[in-house]
This record gives structure tokens, C-alpha cells and sequence, in this order.
């Protein structure tokens, strides 16, 4: 029986992913900051006959409290972890600032992952072939961080932040091996590309009519989404990081992967978590 932690774990894909490995034997500890979808997705776990090996962490991902308090639940629950997956994102059209005065998408999206990635890697080192899944968006629509403005004070568009964290989560892979260069634990930042999910649910109401509209056309189910990212946690690549788009490897050459951002990126990222 292995063990995976998983963000966002109680809706679309995080959730589908969880039942899939409790279905085969798995135990799942599923982070999510809503109770009635939480408790769902224990009675499904427990319709499976996987109610003993399912635990749900109500937690607010977008304060550093919040952060360190589930870092510390998890902790306290197991001692070895075979797999972390990155799933917690939230849309946010309009700019909101965190109990800690930061931004919430860079808080949620980006800094969570930062915090519980360098937390459990010790729990992660205790496992067979640890791996870190980060689902985030690596070859995907462009975008860029902006050094001078990570809160975005100015110009704030929700795409603007939310592709300011996927490239920051890009960042974080890269890094992942230069803080622990003789880790066993594999970085995988994973493309999903375009999944009918619940995401688009905090949009406008036209701009959320045509997401729909459009996953429904061109998206993946939740259900065709998860194998893939099953089959990357049981074999995971043999590099210390890589990136794909669904079955695509993609290239660690690209801008979006500088080693030198990566570890610029670490550093105020660090700084932030000091003050």
C-alpha cells in the first residue's frame, strides 16, 4: 500500500485521481478547503469499500498558516510518503490579497506548493521511488513572472496571475534537484491541458459560458486525465525533474526552465516566507 497526499483532492481532477488510487489498494490523504466536498468524497471512498485508507484535511492553502498547519497534519498522519500531488488552484478574476498581504493566486497556486514540496521531502526521501507531481501548466499558454511586481499590484488580470504561477511552478521543479541534489525523490511538472473540470466556475458569466462551452468541445474528462498521471506516479521518469504536456516531454531548454530564474526565484521565495 502506498501512500499519496494530494491538493485539491476533493474535486475534478485531484478527486478523480484519488478514488482511482483507492480503488486499487492505495491510501489517499486529500487537502481541500471545502467541508461538504471533502465529507462526498469520504462516503464515495467508503462506497468503494476504501473508507479506512481515505483522510480528509480541510485547510485554507492561500495563508501561510494555513500552509504550515497542514504541512504539520501531515506529519503527524505518516512518516513516509510515496507521492505529492499539486492539484489546489483557484481562478480569481478580480485581484484579492491574502491575511498575509499576498496575492491570492501566487499565495495559493505557487506558494503552497513551495511550502508543502520542501516539507515533506524528507517524508518523500523515506519512500521507494518518491515523486512530486505538480499539475500545473508547462508548454501551455505563455506567460511570464514579474520580478518587480510577484503581488502584481499593478495591472492585475486573473490570466496575468494565474500565468505568472505556472511559470513560477515551472521555476520550482527546476529547483527542486538543486535543493537536494542527491535526492531520489523525481520532480514532474504535468500539462493536462484542457480538462472539464470546475474551474472555470468563478468566470464572468460569458467568459464562464464559453469555457464551458469549450471544454465540453475540446476538453478531456476527468476520467481520461487521471491514467496518465497514475502511470507517472508508478514510473516515474529517471531525471530528477522533467515536464510534459499529457504524453509530450517536453524540451528543459526552454526560457520558461532558466536554472538561473529558478534559483532567483528560491531565493525571494524564501526571503518572503523569512518576513
Amino acid at each position: 500500500m502506498r501512500t499519496y497526499v494530494i491538493t485539491g483532492g476533493t474535486d475534478g481532477m485531484g478527486k478523480g485521481l484519488g478514488l482511482h488510487l483507492l480503488r486499487r489498494g492505495d491510501r489517499v490523504i486529500a487537502i481541500a478547503s471545502g467541508t461538504a466536498k471533502g465529507e462526498a468524497f469520504l462516503r464515495e471512498a467508503i462506497a468503494i469499500g476504501a473508507g479506512e485508507r481515505a483522510v480528509f484535511l480541510r485547510a485554507d492553502l492561500s495563508t501561510l498558516t494555513g500552509m504550515w498547519d497542514t504541512l504539520a497534519r501531515v506529519t503527524a498522519l505518516v512518516s513516509t510518503a510515496d507521492g505529492l500531488v499539486f492539484g489546489a488552484q483557484r481562478f480569481r478574476p478580480r485581484r484579492e490579497v491574502t491575511e498575509d498581504g499576498i496575492e491570492f493566486t501566487f499565495a495559493l497556486h505557487y506558494l503552497s506548493r513551495f511550502v508543502l514540496g520542501h516539507g515533506l521531502a524528507d517524508a518523500l526521501e523515506c519512500a521507494d521511488t518518491p515523486v512530486i507531481l505538480n499539475i500545473c501548466g508547462p508548454g501551455g499558454f505563455p506567460g511570464r513572472i514579474h520580478w518587480d511586481d510577484l503581488t502584481l499590484r499593478e495591472n492585475y488580470t486573473g490570466t496575468r496571475a494565474a500565468m505568472q504561477a505556472s511559470r513560477a511552478n515551472d521555476l520550482l521543479g527546476i529547483a527542486f534537484p538543486q535543493r537536494y541534489p542527491h535526492a531520489r525523490t523525481r520532480y514532474v511538472l504535468y500539462n493536462p491541458m484542457m480538462v472539464r473540470t470546475a474551474m472555470a466556475d468563478p468566470l464572468p458569466t460569458p467568459q464562464r459560458i464559453l469555457t464551458k462551452a469549450a471544454g465540453f468541445v475540446f476538453g478531456r474528462s476527468v476520467g481520461r486525465s487521471v491514467p496518465p498521471i497514475a502511470r507517472l506516479l508508478d514510473e516515474p521518469p529517471a531525471d530528477p525533474v522533467t515536464a510534459f504536456r499529457l504524453r509530450t516531454r517536453l524540451p528543459l531548454t526552454r526560457k520558461d526552465f532558466d536554472p538561473d530564474n529558478a534559483i532567483r526565484l528560491d531565493t525571494l521565495t524564501t526571503e518572503l516566507l523569512r518576513r
